[in-house]
């Protein structure tokens, strides 16, 4: 998925959460990829019979109606598509004596795996939920003689999982100390501190390592070198080292400083693409400021003209303007771009209200 599909997923799930019913109501179905359809619509039947013996009538009546709804709908697929099918239906007016029995459907991002048939006062959108967790998982390691970070990048956010630091001493000798044995015991204490740091990584990346599409290693001198070459690491998560660079900082703006430099190992995951987004929006904003605008009111105006080169929506807004916005732009021809609020380039356009966009041309 790239954002805006991730984007219109999460919004298909917020929307089926925000639904309950008064009772155990609404029906949520599952249909495993490859799955025969006339099977499902079987079962759904039978559960309309099953539901006749509900008590409550308003429930009852909500029941069978909504798995009326929910056969007629299946029916109008010649097959379970590639992928598998969600679908949902059920009362969505929530005030008591009021009714507006409604059906949604969804071809998931993944193979659906799970068979499934439930009546609730809410829907079942875990299965859907689980899918939304990014794929792209990076590993990273920064660390110096004095301090080290272990973390993961997922997607466009920065998880930082465990800091240590090392009781290394300085490189000036200590009083009374002969300089020999005073090396000897830094160099014991750099090998100690190598070995906590690979045994956290392990630790933390050996649990994921199908997940993890390459580990970041990073820090200012020669002790990141020097702890991948001297085989701290697991060989299995040596192998999966896809870049090595030199930082000014450790700690977390040392995990954030890697992530930015190893842009080329990066080239093709989630964070790089927003932030080159964003990036030549504020290049433009700071040099060349009307081939930009930003708040929901300049770019509903510079929609409205056909102005819009770049339509940018943050996370952040409410669901039904940034459809709006989405649809109108498209409508012109324009290219919508969802942005995250987990990477800092997101965060400043939400700050900005987070509706933003790159002009065609500049407006009078």
């Amino acid at each position: 998925m790239n954002t805006k599909e991730k984007y219109k997923f999460k919004r298909f799930i917020t929307n089926l959460d925000s639904i309950r019913g008064r009772h155990t109501e609404l029906v949520s179905v599952y249909i495993p990829a490859g799955y025969d359809l006339n099977k499902i619509i079987n079962h759904l039947a039978q559960e309309q019979g099953t539901a006749s013996n509900i008590k409550d009538k308003a429930t009852r009546d909500n029941v069978i109606n909504s798995l009326e709804k929910m056969i007629r709908h299946l029916r109008l697929f010649n097959k379970t598509p590639e992928k598998g099918l969600a679908v949902f239906a059920g009362n969505t007016l929530s005030k008591e004596g009021k009714k507006d029995i409604q059906v949604f459907s969804i071809e998931p991002p993944e193979p659906v795996n799970t068979r499934l048939y439930r009546c609730d006062q809410t829907f079942v959108t875990d299965i859907l939920k689980s899918m939304l967790e990014t794929r792209d998982i990076y590993g990273l390691i920064v660390m110096d003689n004095r301090e080290a970070n272990v973390g993961l990048l997922k997607g466009t956010r920065i998880d930082n999982l465990a800091h240590m630091t090392s009781g290394v001493p300085g490189k000036i000798k200590a009083g009374g100390q002969s300089a020999v044995r005073f090396e000897s015991l830094r160099e014991n204490a750099v090998k100690e501190f190598s070995k906590r740091i690979a045994e956290t990584a392990q630790l933390e990346f050996l649990p994921i390592k199908k997940e993890l599409k390459g580990i970041l290693i990073g820090g200012p001198g020669h002790s990141k070198n020097e702890f991948l070459d001297k085989d701290y690491l697991n060989n299995e998560l040596k192998q999966k080292v896809i870049a090595i660079e030199d930082l000014g900082y450790t700690g977390e703006f040392g995990l954030q400083e890697l992530v930015d430099k190893a842009k080329i190992a990066l080239a093709k995951s989630e964070i790089l693409r927003e932030e080159q987004i964003m990036n030549k929006f504020f290049e433009l904003l700071a040099r060349d400021t009307d081939k930009v605008t930003y708040g929901e009111n300049e770019v509903r105006k510079a929609i409205d003209y056909g102005a819009v080169d770049t339509l940018l929506i943050s996370e952040s807004v409410n669901d039904k303007i940034a459809e709006e916005l989405e649809t109108k732009a498209e409508e012109k021809g324009a290219k919508v771009e969802i942005i995250s609020v987990e990477s800092r380039s997101g965060v400043q356009l939400k700050d900005l209200g987070g509706i933003a966009a790159i002009l065609r041309y500049a407006l009078q």
